[in-house]
């Protein structure tokens, strides 16, 4: 079997395993991100005081390299719903839906580099011996920069995340087996990260955070596949399929 018919295969999975596949997969995100991102950041990050930061770091002790590890969890159920997705909307738009799921698999790598600004502020505080050759004001001023540039690049990330809710917004608008206003909520919260992402780097006192108010859409899609994970929707599909 070549590597075409092995996709193919994969590909024509029953769609409710799949929505399941997908809910459960958003579901843990969803859960377990905010512990993550409260010990690698919220909690960390004293802005312009990089003292206060680091002394948040060693305060924060194994919870924050934890945190690390939860979020490279993170972006391996990104590459598995990225799958999962692109199967269940791919009757209704096979390139589309291979769009949005390249979106999401751009996004992870992106998020996995920025995770390694954390690993790095990680190692600068480690006391490790080669580590000596620096003062302690330059190993602050050195963490405070890593755990900036996570926060930085992850915001870039948030620009093709947003892309790829859009992309899949528009997916389930036109899929007819989900509720239009699902999609038109999707593409809000697409909205949201995009504007939060540009608006930190045009405007220098931006912070306004839309994210937090237009997500809603994706918390509702999560809801949806686990229901009809449960409950299926073969025969919706199958007359999509036949259009």
């Amino acid at each position: 079997m070549n590597s075409n018919e092995n996709v193919s295969r994969f590909a024509d999975l029953p769609q409710r395993p799949v929505a399941m596949v997908a809910g459960l997969g958003l579901l843990l995100m969803a859960i377990i991100s905010p512990f993550a991102f409260l010990n690698t950041y919220q909690n960390i990050m004293v802005s312009g005081d990089a003292k206060a930061t680091v002394e948040n770091i060693i305060a924060a002790g194994s919870l924050f390299n934890i945190g690390i590890f939860i979020f490279l969890v993170v972006v391996i159920l990104d590459i598995v719903v990225a799958w999962a997705l692109y199967v269940l909307f791919k009757p209704v738009h096979k390139s589309l839906s291979l769009l949005a799921a390249w979106f999401r698999l751009t996004y992870a790598p992106i998020f996995a580099l920025a995770l390694n600004h954390l690993f790095n502020a990680s190692q600068l505080l480690s006391g490790a011996d080669y580590l000596k050759v620096f003062g302690t004001d330059q190993l602050y001023a050195q963490a405070m920069l890593s755990v900036s540039a996570f926060k930085n690049s992850w915001d870039i990330g948030l620009v093709v995340f947003g892309l790829h809710l859009w992309v899949l917004g528009y997916l389930a608008f036109k899929s007819g087996f989900i509720p239009k206003w699902l999609g038109v909520l999707l593409v809000v919260a697409g909205f949201g990260y995009i504007a939060d992402s540009f608006g930190k780097f045009l405007l220098p006192n931006y912070n306004i955070a839309l994210a937090q108010f237009t997500f809603v859409g994706e918390a509702l899609l999560i809801f949806w596949l686990l229901w009809k994970g449960i409950k299926g929707f073969d025969k919706e599909l199958e007359k999509k399929r036949s259009l």
